[in-house]
């Protein structure tokens, strides 16, 4: 039988919703697209387009892996954030939208000139994963010097290809080691460093998603019992790398930041601090600046 492209969405997404895959039809547009390497507008301009063989078996094998719960993003090896594409794989978490929050914070700091030194300041993205953070920051922040540090070398490797393709790789300082390990002992202090650490309290990981639980690196999603141990190093942590009157800003779930808040506090460090709403209107986001303006 010969397929169209109309006539294989149509049939998929119907075969995607008896399977109980979210967003069906998309799922099915997604893959498609990917499988004829086309972008999606185009497989609407090419609806009547007979397949060949081999692009509906390559189809098939695509649409395999999502009945199977992987995510569309390992799929077709893109996410995109901040506006960028970029390569995603299991070796790293997939960006999500709520972490663009960070970015448009630290652009904010940087607008209302509350960063200690603005003319080349200093950002780190702490267990930078694909590098969405960093990469993002090094092309809004042009002045800026970025580091962006992970545990993983795979990783790494990752996040380095991201800044390769978007012509930042130049301006990224990339270092692997555990929590603030690859900057001790050195002469090295930011102005500003932005996390999504991993959060989830590992009593609770078997109630994530299956694409989630299953797919994704649980190092990088773990964070211990309460899932509040990265971000209570990162709190107490950050003061030693910190300039005077530079910034922290952390990703979490919503009902941690009351206890990151109180973190703060009791720590001494910092001279100020908040919370910020993502899009969902939910409190995301702790950013706290550090004593010594």
């Amino acid at each position: 039988m010969s397929w169209t492209i109309h006539e294989l969405l149509k049939v998929t997404t119907d075969y995607l919703t008896q399977k109980g895959i979210e967003s069906p039809r998309l799922s099915a547009e997604i893959l498609l697209a990917h499988q004829l390497n086309l972008n999606r507008v185009k497989l609407y301009l090419d609806f009547e387009k007979p397949l060949g063989e081999e692009e509906v078996a390559g189809f098939r094998n695509l649409v395999r892996r999502r009945l199977r719960r992987e995510p569309l993003q390992y799929i077709t090896g893109h996410q995109e954030f901040w506006s960028l594409d970029f390569r995603v794989g299991p070796q790293v978490l997939i960006p999500r939208p709520e972490t663009e929050v960070l970015v448009e914070q630290v652009i904010r700091l940087f607008k209302e000139e509350r960063v200690p030194e603005k003319d080349h300041p200093k950002i780190l993205d702490f267990g930078t994963g694909c590098g969405a953070l960093a990469v993002s920051l090094a092309r809004e922040i042009r002045s800026a010097s970025v580091w962006a540090s992970d545990i993983s070398e795979d990783a790494l490797e990752v996040a380095r290809l991201n800044a390769e393709a978007h012509d930042v790789a130049d301006r990224i300082v990339f270092k692997r080691g555990d929590l603030w390990q690859p900057f001790r002992g050195k002469d090295i202090r930011f102005d500003v460093i932005v996390s999504n650490p991993p959060y989830v309290d590992s009593g609770l990981f078997h109630t994530l998603p299956c694409e989630v639980r299953d797919y994704e690196p649980r190092a990088a999603l773990d964070g211990q019992e309460g899932g509040m141990f990265y971000i209570e190093k990162i709190i107490l942590g950050s003061g030693d790398y910190l300039n005077p009157g530079g910034w922290v800003l952390i990703e979490m779930d919503p009902g941690q930041t009351p206890r990151a808040l109180q973190l703060i506090e009791k720590s001494g460090l910092y001279a100020e601090w908040e919370r910020v709403k993502d899009y969902s209107h939910c409190y995301r986001v702790v950013m706290a600046q550090k004593k010594g303006v």
